[in-house]
């Protein structure tokens, strides 16, 4: 009997220290320099969003899914921030060829985004992202928790819903 005790002392003080450790191993956003649609250069550690859920999405000017799934959360947005707090940041992967006509796409789409240029690649190499749209979701502690690739309509609702279970406290399981 008290060898039955002592391994489930055991097993409960492994797995909880399993835990701990995994809440302490959750990504930071990775220092990088990029550039804002007006040139300034801008440091990526400093993405923040006052202590609420922050989505930093990866996109560019050619890939129709990227841009159907910013068109899709701007129709929701201003939903999504009174709600929820939440901040969205578009980090363009677009190469300095192609840069100049990202700040009109975005006006003209109406996104109300910050928009990040990332045009040398070195913020999307940080953040290993290989394909795009690549969505990330981040705690209020600049801590990467849940992140998805693709875009498929209906897609917005399963974000949506993680941004709601981080402001509720609940955990969020990567994909």
């Amino acid at each position: 009997m008290k060898k039955i005790i002592f391994f489930s002392l055991m097993l409960t003080f492994v797995m909880g220290a399993a835990a701990q450790d995994a809440e302490k191993n959750l990504k930071k956003l990775p220092a990088v320099n990029v550039k804002t649609l007006d040139g300034k250069v801008f440091n990526t550690a400093d993405l923040n969003n006052d202590g609420k859920p922050m989505i930093v999405s990866f996109w560019a000017l050619w890939c129709k899914p990227c841009i159907n799934e910013l068109t899709t959360i701007a129709d929701v947005y201003q939903d999504w921030v009174e709600e929820t707090g939440v901040k969205l940041v578009a980090v363009s992967i677009d190469d300095a060829r192609s840069t100049s006509k990202v700040g009109p796409t975005v006006n003209g789409k109406g996104w109300d985004y910050e928009v990040l240029l990332d045009a040398n690649g070195d913020f999307k190499r940080a953040m290993n992202v290989n394909m795009i749209p690549h969505t990330f979701l981040v705690n209020g502690n600049g801590e990467i928790v849940w992140q998805h690739t693709s875009f498929s309509e209906g897609s917005e609702l399963q974000l949506i819903e993680m941004v709601r279970k981080l402001n509720r406290g609940e955990s969020v399981e990567s994909h």
